[in-house]
Formats: structure tokens, sequence, C-alpha cells
């Protein structure tokens, strides 16, 4: 085999590793989402034919019949990538990274084919057998290589083991409450909370009138659905009972530069303006607006339990929940009920804050923040649509709401129960002045800062947590 083909060997195997550990692992996180059981099992089957590879080529010559050997895992892993390539489609939207890696990968495989054959063809020429090839620093490699093929594969088989085990509550179940067939339009509709909420109506026989910005996200609603891009698309003689407006820019994706509070601030109150200017010219005002806040309201807090009646600090999370807030009760001018979600830390799988932890929790990796001291109260994704539902189907909710579990806990407590369910330690404390010295405010009110938030609203109104402990919500989405 010639130092061109072994250099294009190299190139592929350092590609796959990106691809595998950057976008599998770290950005799409497919180890934790249940509709890609399928992909995973196609990476798994197709790395296990590379660890073959790695080994005969790095290892071995193999001559006459053997050959043939070769040229069927060769063919397999062509049709296995195809495959791959069709359910990524269809399961997923990749991200432009993925597909341009994808397209490399896809190139270079194909020299290194080209390259290939005619190796193929002369040891094919050959008497039939086996003889050693071992070259010092290429057979180490690709040694190596092997073992970390062969890793990955395993990684790949066990995940997807672990997603045919995760069970996923019936969608219709999660909004019985809303009586009759509503009409509900919902922003933010591919979010996390907002996908899982449209998924709900649309199951349970409810009409959605969806708000997307980006139209190639739509395949990712359920249908049917009435997909808009603009609300300035709604005719005024429109009826629509009830609106879930939960759009906005991410607020835990990156630093807070003064460019990323304007973009924060600006998304949130820019589609509220919006939503109320809707409101004003239709002919049948929605009865209600459930309207997106966090608890982020309440400010920064240490051990205080806060309630619905409680006072805030300022900080920037309170300066933008307020302002949140003030731009949707400005649509109680036109009749329409407002209630104010101050929603805790989501928890869920398919996103939310917690998919970034899985990962290195899942490799022994992880570990409080901080002193671990801070509270952290959270709610089950599942869990909050059905308060949405709750809160759209009584009368008499008005005002802010706290969307959290009833049962809080410290960062310390929320990421020894998560190395507790993952059967890993979480020992790995990060110091709270590296974080403040590289996220500067965004660590100081997102990472170190807490609410110890209850629920009282929602309780004292009937509403029922399916998962009031942290221990239950982990042991549903995990």
């Amino acid at each position: 085999m010639t130092p061109l083909l072994w250099t294009l060997i190299a190139i592929q195997i350092l590609m796959g590793v990106f691809d595998t550990f950057y976008h599998h692992e770290f950005t799409e996180r497919l180890a934790w989402r249940p509709s890609q059981r399928f992909e995973l099992q196609l990476h798994a089957v197709r790395n296990m034919f590379y660890a073959l590879l790695f080994l005969i080529l790095g290892w071995l010559e193999v001559h006459g019949v053997f050959v043939m050997l070769i040229i069927a895992v060769l063919v397999a892993e062509v049709v296995i990538t195809l495959m791959d390539f069709v359910e990524e489609d269809l399961s997923r939207k990749l991200p432009a990274s993925e597909r341009i890696n994808h397209t490399l990968l896809a190139i270079n495989y194909g020299a290194i084919l080209v390259l290939l054959l005619p190796v193929l063809i002369g040891w094919a020429m050959q008497p039939t057998g086996i003889k050693s090839a071992y070259t010092d620093l290429l057979s180490i490699v690709a040694a190596a290589a092997a073992v970390g093929a062969a890793l990955c594969g395993l990684r790949d088989f066990t995940a997807a083991r672990r997603l045919a085990r995760m069970a996923v509550a019936p969608a219709r179940e999660l909004v019985t409450g809303l009586p009759g067939r509503q009409t509900v339009l919902v922003t933010g509709a591919t979010g996390f909370i907002g996908n899982r909420l449209v998924g709900s109506l649309t199951a349970a026989g409810h009409q959605v009138i969806a708000l997307i910005r980006n139209p190639a996200k739509a395949e990712l609603l359920p249908p049917p659905i009435t997909l808009i891009t603009s609300l300035d698309q709604i005719p005024a003689e429109t009826r629509i009972d009830a609106i879930v407006n939960l759009a906005g820019e991410p607020i835990g994706n990156g630093l807070w530069t003064e460019a990323k509070r304007r973009e924060i601030l600006a998304s949130r109150i820019d589609i509220t303006g919006d939503v109320v200017k809707l409101i004003a010219r239709l002919e049948r005002k929605p009865a209600v607006l459930v309207s997106g806040s966090a608890i982020g309201w309440y400010g920064l807090w240490q051990d205080q339990v806060l309630t619905e009646s409680a006072k805030s600090h300022a900080c920037f999370s309170h300066e933008l929940c307020e302002a949140w807030e003030k731009a949707a009760r400005s649509a109680e001018e036109f009749g329409a009920r407002v209630v104010c979600l101050r929603i805790g830390l989501v928890l869920g799988t398919d996103g939310g804050f917690i998919t970034r932890m899985l990962t290195p929790f899942e490799f022994g990796l992880g570990g409080p923040l901080g002193s671990g001291r801070q509270w952290m109260s959270w709610i089950e994704r599942d869990d909050l649509v059905r308060l949405i539902a709750h809160v759209i189907a009584r009368p008499d909710l008005s005002g802010p709401i706290n969307a959290t579990a009833p049962i809080p806990v410290t960062n310390a407590k929320f990421t020894e129960e998560l190395g507790r369910r993952l059967h890993r330690p979480a020992i790995f404390r990060i110091p709270a002045g590296l974080l403040r010295r590289v996220g500067g405010d965004f660590a100081k009110e997102l990472l170190l800062g807490g609410q110890r938030v209850l629920p009282n609203k929602a309780l004292s109104n009937g509403f029922v947590f399916r998962h009031e402990t942290l221990r239950s919500a982990f042991k549903a989405i995990l």
C-alpha cells in the first residue's frame, strides 16, 4: 500500500473522529435522542466494519479468494453509509458543519477506493493465503484506529439499546384538560418546549397555528398544523381560542455580550408586541395569552423561598423577564386574560440545559458548579406542557405563575442525583472563580446564581405534578 493511500486513510480517520465526537456526541447528542436509535445502530455496524478493515490493512496481506472478504466489507460499508444518509434526512436536521464533513468524507473515501482497487486486484491475482504485513508505526496507528472504531461501535450499540428502553409518554395525554376542540396559536413552535406542546395538541385533535422563523424546520412538527412565518399572515376573521408565546433567542448558548443582550431582549419584546398587535386586530379575541417568562425575574437569591408574591433583585435576567412580561400584559387592554409562566430549568433529553451535561457526566467528568449550594428550580418538560394546558383551561388563573416542580434542589444535589442515575461519579467540581472569569454575568446569573422557587399558584389551583422529585423526573426521561 502506497504512502498516499495511507495518508488518505489517516485523513479519513481524523474526519471520522471529528464527526463522532463533535457532532454525534457533543452537539447533536445522538446517544440521548430516541428518534436516532436506528441511526446509532447503523453507526455501530459500520464502526465494527471499520475496525475489521483497519486490522486487516494495517497488519496483513490477504491474497486470492480472501480478497473477497475485504471487497464484501467495503460494499457493505457503502450500503450502510447510504442508508445512514437517508435515515439522517428523515429523522433530523443536520447542521451545516456535519453536512460539509459528510461530503468531505464521501469524496475522500472515493479517492481511497480508487487507490485501493489496484492493490486488491494485485492481491487477488496471487495464490490464496494470508501473510504478515507489519510496517512499524503504520501498523500501530492502524491498530489504535481499530480499537477506537470498535469502542465507538460498542458505545453506539449500548446507546441504541438504552434508547429502546426510554419510554416517551403519549403526547395526547398531556393536554386532556383542554375542553372541546381548541384553536391554539403557538410561537416558538419548533423549540424544545414548543415542539412537544404542538405535538400534544395535534395528537389530541386540537387545531394548531404554528409560527416558525425557519421554514426548513417545519418538518420537525407533527401534522396536521397550519404553518406561518409571520403573524401578518393571519386574517382578522380567524378564530383563535388561545395563544402560547414561547418565541425568543436562547439565553444559554453564548456569552452575554452587549450585542447578545440586545438580541435576547429584542427577540422576546418584538414577537410579544406582534402578538399583542394581532390580538388587537382579531375580530374575535382569544380568551387567553400564555406568555413565557422565567424564574430569572426574581434575580439572584440565596436560600429564601420565592413564590409569585416575592420581590425581585435587579440583574439582566430580571430586566429581561420584566420587559417581556410587561409587553405581554398590554394584551389585557383588548380583553385577553394574560398568564406569564415563570419557567424554571426544563428537563428533557431532546433539548434544554441538561443535554449539555449528559455527555460529560456519562463519561465520568461531571460535578458541581462552584460551591454547589446555589438552588436549581426545575420542571420536567411534559409537566410544563400539562401546566400550559391547565392554565389555558382555567379562566380564573392570570398573572405570574411559577412553572417549577414543588421540590427544588441545590446544584450539588442535582449533580449527585444525575451521577447516581447514570451510575457515574460526579466529583469534578468547576471552580466558581474560573466560571466568573470566563463567563462573566452569564456564569454569575445562570450557573452560579439560583432561585429557590415554589409553584404556589399552580398547586393551590389544583395542578398535580407527575414529577415532584428530581429522582422521579430523571427516572422518566433517562
